[in-house]
């Protein structure tokens, strides 16, 4: 996940006046269902970190209601872990979050060992190596996956064909897809059918159930 914390008020970064040098602030990001409703998790402000907005995210869950208790899922770009974070508030069986920055990776594992959350792993990997591994016997289909990649980038199409080709999904896995409302050539697997869509500012959010 990426760009800047979209709970500030401010996009502008603060100045350090003895140094005249500007210094990243450090954020949260806030639960917002589940066993720790309302629970507010310290987030490192990793340059390009663009955590999913509350307003967003109870869209998302809203639609999953019914699906995230006991799936197996992949938080693809986790960055703050938002997302993977509140499905395991929501009562999903494990949550494995990808994500390369050992900074933001650290912060997911501090959060996760906060809550207690025995169930949730944090690989500090790039998701696209993650995903190109050989799987293992003892590696389970996801049942749900949030990709989320850094805008402008150009990830979002190849982590989705990785994740058929590689065959991390099970039958009738739900993807949720976040890119920039600008993006005009995503272009999900031939059997992902879109499920729900919307948009808010610069950010498109998708659905799709996979078909066999």
């Amino acid at each position: 996940m990426n760009k800047q914390f979209k709970q500030k008020k401010s996009g502008k970064a603060a100045k350090n006046h003895s140094t005249g040098q500007h210094r990243r602030q450090a954020g949260f990001i806030r639960v917002i269902g589940g066993q720790w409703r309302g629970r507010k998790l310290p987030v490192h402000d990793v340059e390009g970190l663009r955590p999913t907005t509350d307003r967003i995210k109870e869209t998302v869950f809203n639609w999953l209601m019914q699906d995230v208790r006991d799936a197996n899922c992949l938080d693809c770009f986790a960055g703050s872990g938002g997302l993977g974070i509140e499905a395991l508030s929501r009562g999903a069986e494990t949550v494995i979050l990808v994500e390369k920055d050992a900074l933001a990776a650290r912060q997911i594992e501090q959060n996760l060992d906060l809550l207690n959350a025995v169930n949730g792993q944090v690989k500090k990997t790039d998701c696209l190596a993650f995903l190109q591994s050989t799987k293992t016997a003892t590696d389970k289909p996801f049942d749900l996956v949030f990709i989320d990649p850094p805008f402008r980038q150009n990830l979002a199409n190849p982590v989705c064909q990785l994740l058929e080709q590689k065959q991390w999904l099970s039958e009738a896995a739900l993807i949720y897809v976040e890119v920039e409302s600008e993006l005009n050539d995503f272009t999900p697997p031939d059997n992902w059918q879109l499920h729900k869509e919307k948009s808010a500012g610069q950010v498109s959010f998708r659905l799709y159930q996979r078909q066999g």
